[in-house]
């Protein structure tokens, strides 16, 4: 599906243009959101028209591309992720209690982020799609949510459980209630992973995502001038 391996781009012009800031041949999140950028052309990317609206030093996540970094960045890793959709019926939301996230659970997501790592998530990303969590005695152990929107496709993004939480099956539930909820909406949910995560990846798949193709993913920085 080709709207899947431009999600990035058509999510930075399409819908989620008023969250990001660009040209017509680059566009990146605006600063507090996940650093991510995108290209008109992601197989040439044009990475002097993107310079003006990223600082020095500043990294971001690039999908898509493989060739040589030009001039002013520079290549910080290079991996392979998943990209992966749903290919299965409507799940029963198995996560009916979780509570939804907003602004008065930043500070929790940031530090649950820190300590598991799932990608790139800034302060201002639970703004991106609907987000759920799951705590205990008022702390936040597991969530998860939406980020890049290219229709008719809609991204579960920002799973996550604290790693004394995990094997409980928090991720499972709450991708359920966020998957049934994109299906009502006539949206096909689809994530990204890291290939090397198998425990997620094999989680995926018994759930009913299948792999759609595999995807060079770098971080890069912005060198100072």
């Amino acid at each position: 599906m080709e709207t899947l391996d431009d999600i990035v781009w058509r999510t930075l012009a399409g819908p989620h243009a008023r969250f990001a800031t660009g040209t017509a041949e680059a566009r990146r999140y605006a600063t507090g959101f996940s650093r991510i950028v995108g290209f008109a052309n992601r197989a040439e990317p044009d990475f002097a028209a993107l310079a003006p609206f990223c600082e020095d030093g500043e990294q971001f996540y690039c999908d898509g591309w493989s060739k040589p970094s030009p001039r002013g960045w520079r290549i910080e890793v290079e991996d392979v992720m998943l990209k992966m959709i749903w290919d299965a019926p409507m799940p029963a939301d198995e996560a009916p209690d979780a509570i939804v996230l907003g602004a008065d659970h930043v500070e929790q997501a940031l530090d649950l982020v820190a300590r598991t790592h799932p990608g790139p998530f800034g302060p201002r990303t639970l703004e991106l799609g609907d987000y759920f969590g799951c705590f205990d005695d008022g702390r936040l152990v597991a969530m998860a949510g939406e980020r890049l929107s290219a229709p008719p496709l809609r991204e579960i993004s920002g799973v996550c459980t604290d790693p004394r939480y995990q094997g409980r099956g928090y991720a499972r539930r709450l991708m359920t209630k966020l998957i049934r909820r994109e299906i009502l909406r006539a949206e096909t949910p689809c994530l990204h992973v890291m290939r090397a995560n198998e425990t997620a990846s094999r989680l995926y798949r018994r759930m009913g995502f299948r792999l759609h193709r595999e995807s060079v993913v770098r971080v890069i920085t912005k060198e100072a001038t």
